[in-house]
């Protein structure tokens, strides 16, 4: 049974996908006047900052770094906690469930984006893209998550909604349960479970390891 619940944020724990790629979009047209569309920006969801710069052609790296944190800020009305998380979250930490986050944000972009909306408290670890030389989809973030946890890797199951996501998962040799109330589609996607509610993640526990 799992007893350590790993969770990605973006398009898992927030919506703030408009957000992330609206402010992506002005750097790259201040960058590289070009005007891409928030489809082909898509891509960079799951993925650290640099990386995605860089695969634009961005080299002005930790400049854009800066004004895309900028930018993010200016659109946080667009970002939400998704329906159902913090009621999920309460009980599992009620019922003594190990709940963490390995994210692509770095520990900066993690205060400044996700610790300000009062859900710290219930997250005892939390890898982000600084904890580690490799990222998404290498395993390494949740290799180290379980380093520094102690957490059981076949006990542990780790929830996002991206193929990175998955990737990491099953590279790290844990259990993935794709968010479809964030990734929206399981097109290319073969997880060991497709939640399509937070609640579901309550589901898990009592699920037996096959």
């Amino acid at each position: 049974m799992y007893n350590c619940i790993i969770f990605d944020i973006d398009g898992t724990l927030l919506d703030n996908e408009t957000a992330i790629l609206l402010s992506l979009q002005r750097i790259v047209q201040e960058e590289l006047n070009k005007n891409l569309s928030l489809d082909e920006l898509r891509f960079s969801l799951g993925i650290p900052s640099e990386v995605s710069l860089r695969q634009l052609g961005i080299n002005n790296i930790l400049d854009s770094c800066i004004k895309w944190n900028k930018y993010f800020k200016e659109y946080t009305h667009h970002v939400k906690i998704f329906d159902g998380i913090k009621d999920t979250l309460i009980k599992l930490n009620e019922m003594k469930i190990l709940t963490g986050i390995v994210t692509s944000k770095t520990r900066e972009e993690f205060l400044n984006d996700f610790a300000v909306l009062d859900l710290n408290e219930y997250f005892k670890f939390v890898v982000c893209a600084d904890d580690t030389e490799k990222h998404k989809p290498n395993p390494d973030p949740i290799l180290h998550f379980l380093k520094q946890s102690g957490a059981n890797k076949s006990k542990s199951i780790y929830i996002g909604d991206t193929k990175y996501d998955m990737e990491c998962a099953f590279g790290a040799g844990v259990d993935f349960a794709l968010a479809l109330w964030g990734a929206k589609s399981s097109a290319g996607i073969n997880a060991n479970y497709i939640l399509e509610h937070p609640k579901q993640i309550l589901e898990l526990i009592k699920t037996s390891i096959a």
